[in-house]
């Protein structure tokens, strides 16, 4: 099944967070920070919802990008977890 986002909206997945830190210490789930860095999945059209002016996309397929720490709606599809972010919500690309 694909997941299309309509608008400004921006389907991400978030990238796992790694469980050892730099020097060695091994992090349990409850140590973990929520991760901010996501890989984009698919854009809207970039077009208004609400009669206003049209919102530029700068993101495309493939791009890594930070995302604030809890924007959008997070969606289960085919066993995977997905996130449905405004445009507005991708803070920087990475890379």
């Amino acid at each position: 099944m694909k997941l299309t986002p309509l608008y400004d909206r921006v389907v991400v997945k978030m990238v796992e967070v790694e469980e050892t830190t730099k020097s060695g210490i091994i992090l349990t789930a409850s140590a973990k920070e929520k991760p901010q860095v996501a890989e984009v999945i698919a854009v809207g059209d970039g077009s208004a919802h609400d009669g206003g002016d049209n919102v530029k996309v700068f993101v495309k397929p493939g791009d890594k990008v930070i995302v604030s720490k809890y924007a959008g709606t997070e969606v289960k599809l085919d066993g995977e977890e997905f996130i449905v972010v405004n445009m507005g919500d991708i803070l920087a690309i990475v890379g």
